[in-house]
């Protein structure tokens, strides 16, 4: 019979497809995992509404439990509470800014409300001295910056709470 936290562990092997060096756990999507008899359910909770990842990690979910002798796996994807970048793991905030992505700053960016821009430091060098490019980056959650120190263009995973 397998476990809870056995469960956990095999959720750890499911990374997100587009930042492929976070696993849905760093990711802070799957909200419980519940067991049955000879069936588990896991509640995951989309990064945004309309995120198109989440059907890949929701079949990737079912696959990784499948391969691992599950035989009922449900998934379900739940709205509320809403997901917000404070579920993303200390670990997943770490391997954001190993591969090149500034992690989340801890405030929401609403400089675009005519308030300060939010400082979000360079990924490669460290340095403060960045710039905002484009609200939009790679994807929807991301927002391209550019290091005036490096000169190092980078994507930066946008706070959202």
């Amino acid at each position: 019979m397998v476990t809870e936290k056995e469960i956990w562990e095999f959720l750890e092997e499911v990374y997100d497809p587009e930042v492929p060096v976070l696993t849905v756990v760093d990711l802070g999507v799957v909200q419980k995992v519940k067991l049955g008899n000879n069936s588990c359910k896991i509640t995951i909770t989309p990064t945004y509404s309309g995120c198109p990842a989440m059907h890949r990690m929701h079949s990737d979910i079912e696959d990784k439990l499948t391969e691992k002798g599950i035989k009922n796996v449900e998934v379900e994807m739940v709205l509320s509470p809403a997901w917000t970048t404070d579920w993303i793991s200390e670990s997943g905030r770490k391997k954001l800014k190993e591969y090149g992505i500034a992690p989340p700053v801890d405030e929401p960016d609403k400089s675009i409300l005519f308030a300060t821009p939010v400082v979000v430091p360079c990924p490669l060098c460290e340095s403060d001295d960045t710039k905002l490019i484009s609200q939009f980056g790679s994807t929807a959650c991301k927002a391209h910056y550019k290091c005036n120190i490096c000169l190092e263009p980078f994507d930066y995973f946008k706070c959202l709470r």
